[in-house]
């Protein structure tokens, strides 16, 4: 169960519930499920010991750019490329974060997913 949704979390969570609920093995669970052991016994844990409704942070650097500052760079890569370029790339837009004070560094990795990010919900 790595990564997923929340959604599809919270789905994988209620089959492992339901699973143990009608009197499946963990080892039987994760066989049907298609997933770890450990992630079915740690389920089953956190149900017994917590709230299972809410969603827990989830672990993960914290993002270097807020809202304002994404769409600051969004508005970048749309607008004309530096003199010299015929167009913008990763790094140029990754350093150009760096010299608008956006923050301290930046990685072209992730100028790609914020623009994958903004193409994508443009469906």
């Amino acid at each position: 169960m790595r990564g997923g949704s929340t959604a599809t979390r919270k789905v994988t969570r209620a089959r492992i519930l339901l699973k143990a609920d009608e009197g499946w093995d963990d080892q039987r669970i994760a066989n049907a499920l298609n997933i770890g052991r450990a992630t079915v016994e740690r389920t089953r844990q956190r149900f017994v010991e917590e709230n299972l409704a809410e969603e827990r942070p989830r672990r993960g650097n914290t993002p270097k750019l807020d809202a304002k500052a994404e769409a600051r760079l969004i508005a970048e890569a749309c607008s004309p490329a530096p003199a010299g370029r015929e167009r913008w790339t990763l790094q140029l837009l990754a350093e150009r974060v760096v010299q608008l004070a956006l923050a301290d560094s930046y990685s072209y990795e992730a100028v790609r997913r914020v623009l994958k990010k903004t193409n994508s919900s443009r469906g």
